[in-house]
């Protein structure tokens, strides 16, 4: 891989606001190069304590999500023009530690046991479907299932 493809150089290019990078790539980078990874990355800035710190992590979270996230699937024949809407997450005041956001972890079979609870018991709460699905197993559900005349799934 290329120095110039590790995300810490292009974060710093994109912090800088370097709109000729993608440019600047040959085509066996450009193929490497990813721009969804951009999103997870540039969404975040190490969060510090002082207001100006939490306002500069609001303000990339925020343009991140306008300028990035919102249209950047209906442009994914647009690699370039992805990159330059990267480009404008940065207030453009140096580079920033932009720590990685993990996506979320899907629950698959604690969803499917929620689901059930929540067609059993559509008065309930989520918190109150979410407390009972961490007591519950599958087997006493399809069993209480059972119990009242029901097919389980």
């Amino acid at each position: 891989m290329s120095d110039k493809l590790n995300i810490g150089n292009e974060m710093r290019q994109l912090d800088r606001k370097n709109r000729k990078f993608y440019d600047e790539l040959t085509d066996e980078e450009r193929k490497k190069f990813s721009l969804y990874l951009m999103i997870r990355w540039s969404s975040s800035v190490e969060n510090g304590s002082t207001d100006r710190e939490q306002l500069i992590q609001q303000y990339y979270l925020r343009t991140c999500n306008e300028n990035l996230n919102k249209h950047f699937f209906a442009i994914n024949k647009h690699p370039k023009l992805q990159w330059l809407c990267a480009t404008t997450v940065s207030p453009n005041e140096g580079s920033k530690d932009h720590p990685w956001i993990a996506p979320k972890k899907k629950e698959t079979g604690a969803s499917a046991i929620k689901k059930q609870l929540a067609e059993l018991f559509p008065m309930y709460k989520q918190d109150e479907i979410a407390l009972l699905a961490s007591m519950t197993t599958k087997k006493e559900l399809d069993q209480h299932i059972r119990d009242h005349g029901r097919d389980t799934k």
